[in-house]
């Protein structure tokens, strides 16, 4: 899939990112992918954001990444969530207003400190049909959210990533009902390297049915 770098407003900021639109003659579903911790040297150009990317492609969404503010080329300072949070909807409303995008139904993705990022957007600003979280961490954050949103939820980590445990993956998963679909990746930690393959699998199984 080809991206053309664009850039989009998240209040008075201009943030920049990579958008791509499949060659279709009908409109497609969007997903957009939120990126890993910024203090910590997450962007858009991420192992795990590429492995996302993958399984939406596979399905033939168009999709958009894009830098969190104070990352890259996005103007702003990080603002420790709430901010990424505003980014976030900021992000998936304009890929649902472009051109051949459905306007309704967008999967809204994030990463580590990107799936707090979606998760919060999802909850209380943003409205996407269905949400996808990676490596949640679970440890650091109340997932209470989740009960405010009725949409499909997709649910992905590794089997030794300390900061999600699989046990409260699961239990999350759970305690979500019917709604919500988990894939525990064999071998693979917080940072699935090597396991990238695996991930997008699992998230492209599940991608189908949401």
């Amino acid at each position: 899939m080809n991206e053309q770098r664009i850039t989009f407003p998240s209040g008075a900021l201009t943030l920049e990112g990579l958008i791509a639109r499949p060659d279709s003659l009908k409109s497609v579903r969007g997903g957009v992918v939120c990126h890993p911790h910024p203090l910590y040297g997450g962007s858009m150009y991420n192992n795990v954001v590429d492995a996302i990317l993958d399984a939406m492609w596979r399905q033939g969404w168009a999709t958009l990444r894009f830098n969190f503010r104070g990352v890259g080329e996005s103007e702003g300072e990080h603002d420790g969530g709430a901010g990424e949070a505003a980014d976030a909807a900021a992000a998936l409303e304009f890929l649902q207003a472009q051109p051949g995008v459905l306007s309704t139904g967008a999967v809204l993705a994030g990463y580590s400190f990107g799936s707090v990022a979606a998760m919060t957007a999802a909850s209380a600003k943003a409205a996407p049909g269905a949400l996808v979280l990676v490596a949640l961490p679970l440890k650091m954050v109340d997932a209470r959210a989740l009960q405010h949103f009725a949409g499909p939820i997709v649910l992905a980590a590794g089997d030794q990533d300390m900061y999600c445990p699989a046990p409260q993956l699961e239990a999350l998963h759970q305690d979500l009902g019917a709604r919500a679909q988990r894939a525990i990746v064999p071998g693979a930690d917080h940072f699935f390297g090597g396991c990238e393959p695996e991930l997008a699998d699992a998230l492209a199984a599940m991608f189908k049915s949401i």
